[in-house]
């Protein structure tokens, strides 16, 4: 009865921890009881402190060594091993042959023993209510979220989130618990996305009325919050009346066509605004004008001749000598220009130069740490190389239709991003910053369902909260509180409201679709 009781502590009785062996344990191993725990007769406890919560029990030939804490109602089943610096929340069941070592060897030197370079410990925490299958292993530095799964055979070597199923070696998240696809977004927040979409299906006309003036002895589309004329103004207000079936109501299709077409530098192929010069306002009119003309039903006049004629190794050395260490988002805006100019090219003039190799090229630089181009800022920063991916990807891999390399480790990123932002839930939330999470999250679900609940509830909460920030007959602002509504704020925030409408699959409730720039499908499919 003794044995069957050691290796099924479950079937234990209230007494059954003796005063003895309780007594010993607390002397000898630093440890400390609550209310109802059971260490079994035949395991084998070493610790230099032990914490075990109410109804947590030990059973018969389990190890226990190193600081280990457990909460209430925690199972460690027979011959499993826990070492080094382990914490349990409460209800942690741990199947038999679990191996969890909250320490690690160092071997930086080859050229010393393994055993003389000493050891390190970063510790191991894990959640409440979390289930560790049979011969599982869970390594030093890893934190096991509430509610998650650990399958049995699994090499946990990087953090789980919260309900997430695991499995494999290494160990990738397969689902979330949680079932993301049968729960529905809060009716509260349905019926707001429905009032926010009527609003604005009523008030675009009054929006892009409000943001016209006198330039030149005739009325043009300026944006409110710049307060001067540029050919994206234009753009802008063609992509935001598109994205509703509409035109704008200053030219029709015709003039509109003339007037963008006309902005093309036939040498080079390039967009320069006629207002702001500048070869980053240059390379950006490959998108916004570019695409405005497609919102037109129509196309650009000219090859853009100085991506058709770059050669490869040409392109390897831009690539090469963009700022990724310090400025990644303008490496990414650099690509996002290249890859659009790469698209135009194709579809409309039959030119096939350079895809390749800026694919091959990303696919050799992306960090496999990361999912990332680019470096963190010296302060750990992630807002430069995040920005970056979107601008990078956006003119890449969305516009071709072709999967990202490595879509959970971007996930994993972006989300670090966004917690270390406060999930950008404070009054000074920019389009740009916000909709450089939303579209990279976005794409990576396309490809996998890493962390779908856990990006869903961001994204309800987001999406609360930029339902409140349209002004009547104004539209939103590109910095809310800073700036006043303009026409890249509203462009730019419906497509980022599009956006996580559909991530919480609620585009259904929305009256417009982006166009242009921040369209969903794919442009080209190579």
């Amino acid at each position: 009865m003794d044995d069957r009781v050691g290796f099924m502590p479950w079937e234990r009785g209230e007494n059954a921890f003796d005063d003895e062996r309780r007594g010993a344990l607390i002397d000898r191993c630093g440890a400390q009881f609550a209310e109802g725990c059971y260490v079994a007769p035949g395991a084998k406890v070493f610790t230099r402190s032990l914490k075990m919560g109410a109804q947590s029990y030990i059973a018969a030939g389990a190890l226990v060594r190193g600081d280990v804490a457990m909460g209430a109602n925690c199972s460690v089943n027979p011959y499993a091993c826990i070492s080094g610096r382990v914490t349990m929340g409460d209800g942690v069941r741990v199947a038999s042959l679990v191996t969890i070592v909250g320490f690690n060897h160092r071997f930086d030197d080859p050229d010393r023993a393994i055993t003389g370079q000493g050891v390190t410990s970063e510790g191991i925490v894990i959640g409440d209510d979390v289930w560790i299958g049979a011969n599982a292993v869970i390594v030093d530095g890893v934190t096991v979220g509430d509610h998650a799964v650990i399958g049995a055979g699994a090499v946990v070597t990087r953090d789980v989130p919260p309900y997430g199923v695991v499995a494999g070696n290494p160990a990738r998240v397969l689902r979330d618990r949680r079932d993301p696809a049968r729960r529905s977004a809060p009716e509260s927040l349905s019926s707001a996305l429905k009032a926010f979409s009527d609003r604005a299906a009523a008030e675009w006309p009054a929006v892009l009325a409000g943001n016209v003036a006198e330039v030149d002895g005739s009325p043009a589309y300026v944006d409110r919050q710049r307060g001067k004329p540029t050919s994206r103004a234009w753009a802008d207000a063609i992509e935001i009346a598109a994205a509703f079936g509409g035109l704008p109501a200053l030219r029709g299709r015709d003039e509109l066509v003339t007037m963008l077409q006309g902005w093309q530098d036939a040498q080079t192929g390039l967009f320069p605004d006629p207002w702001t010069p500048g070869d980053g306002e240059a390379r950006y009119g490959l998108l916004s004008r570019g695409y405005a003309l497609e919102c037109l039903g129509a196309k650009p006049l000219h090859v853009v001749h100085c991506i058709e004629t770059l050669p490869a190794d040409d392109l390897v050395e831009q690539l090469n000598a963009l700022p990724w260490a310090t400025r990644a988002w303008g490496g990414g805006a650099w690509i996002d220009a290249f890859g659009t100019g790469l698209y135009l090219n194709m579809k409309y003039f039959g030119a096939r130069r350079g895809l390749e190799t800026l694919l091959g090229w990303m696919a050799a630089h992306v960090d496999r740490a990361t999912g990332l181009w680019g470096s963190a800022t010296p302060d750990g920063g992630l807002l430069q190389p995040v920005n970056g991916f979107y601008r990078a990807t956006r003119g890449t891999y969305a516009q071709f239709g072709i999967p990202l390399p490595l879509p959970e480790v971007t996930i994993d990123t972006v989300l670090r991003h966004a917690r270390a932002y406060g999930n950008f839930r404070t009054t000074h939330i920019t389009a740009c910053n916000l909709l450089d999470i939303v579209h990279p999250l976005w794409l990576c679900l396309r490809q996998s369902d890493y962390r779908r609940g856990e990006i869903r509830d961001l994204m309800a909460a987001l999406l609360a909260d930029a339902l409140g920030r349209w002004v009547g007959g104004e539209g939103l602002a590109f910095d809310p509180g800073r700036t006043p509504p303009g026409l890249q704020g509203t462009e730019m925030w419906l497509s980022i409201i599009y956006l996580m409408a559909d991530i919480l699959d609620l585009a259904g409730q929305v009256a417009w679709r982006p166009r242009g720039v921040h369209r969903l499908e794919p442009a080209l499919v190579p």
